[in-house]
């Protein structure tokens, strides 16, 4: 998923034009303010949906698209047609030409967010705790905003995180391959894993942000931030639901 995103980066950085770091003031400040605009649109949008699919669907026709989805193989298969969706929402994200065609990437990206995680929601709905989706959704944006403000204070450049990530991102896809496969339990170490990445990518693309994106990319910059808070969301409400079995 966030490798895709790293991709896309690359091919708009080799366009011969200013970086938010080397623009105007105005002009960075436009940029960073659209961007997060963005990303905080695509948030509730992804609410909205969500809120929609569990309104409209009965629990039981839920219940048994779910049980369909993470029995078994299916799992993988469930996966594998994201992250294809994702790629082909990268590609349009990335368009240099066409405003509307990076917004159909955006939006399809959010569309294919919102079904993968509802068997997650619906797991937690049922078996967790009243409040624990709304916990990890607090949690979730607590930790956002603070590894945000690392980067907006320090400046740092986060650049070297990226092969990292890319090498923490296929362990952790072996690891949800092993778990299908051999039926291993990770539990909490698979959510605190899962929780290390999303943040790495958080600090990685927030740098990116402000030192390397052009400031007329932020339809692609919300949407590599969106997706690392999905991420991030994704296993801090693992992690509380593994907490609670426990």
């Amino acid at each position: 998923m966030s490798t895709q995103q790293g991709q896309a980066y690359d091919s708009l950085s080799r366009y011969q034009v200013a970086v938010a770091a080397n623009a105007a003031e105005a002009e960075r400040t436009s940029f960073i303010r659209r961007t997060y605009t963005h990303l905080t649109a695509a948030v509730l949008l992804l609410v909205v949906i969500e809120f929609a699919i569990f309104s409209v669907v009965p629990a039981a026709t839920l219940e048994k698209i779910v049980g369909v989805m993470v029995s078994g193989w299916n799992w993988l298969l469930v996966m594998g047609v994201f992250m294809v969706i994702s790629m082909i929402a990268n590609k349009w994200a990335i368009s240099a030409r066409s405003h509307s065609k990076q917004y159909m990437g955006l939006g399809l990206y959010i569309l294919a967010q919102a079904l993968l995680l509802v068997p997650l929601l619906f797991i937690a709905e049922k078996f967790g705790k009243p409040g624990t989706i709304g916990s990890a959704g607090v949690i979730s944006g607590f930790v956002f905003t603070g590894l945000t403000m690392i980067v907006f204070f320090t400046r740092a450049d986060f650049s070297w995180m990226r092969k990292a990530l890319m090498l923490l991102g296929f362990v952790f896809i072996g690891m949800i391959v092993c778990g299908i496969l051999f039926e291993f339990h990770f539990g909490m170490l698979y959510s605190c894993l899962g929780i290390g990445l999303a943040g790495g990518y958080i600090l990685y693309y927030t740098s990116q942000i402000m030192l390397r994106f052009r400031t007329d990319q932020h339809i692609v910059a919300a949407l590599c931030l969106f997706a690392a808070v999905i991420l991030l969301f994704w296993y801090i409400l693992s992690l509380l639901m593994e907490l609670q079995r426990r």
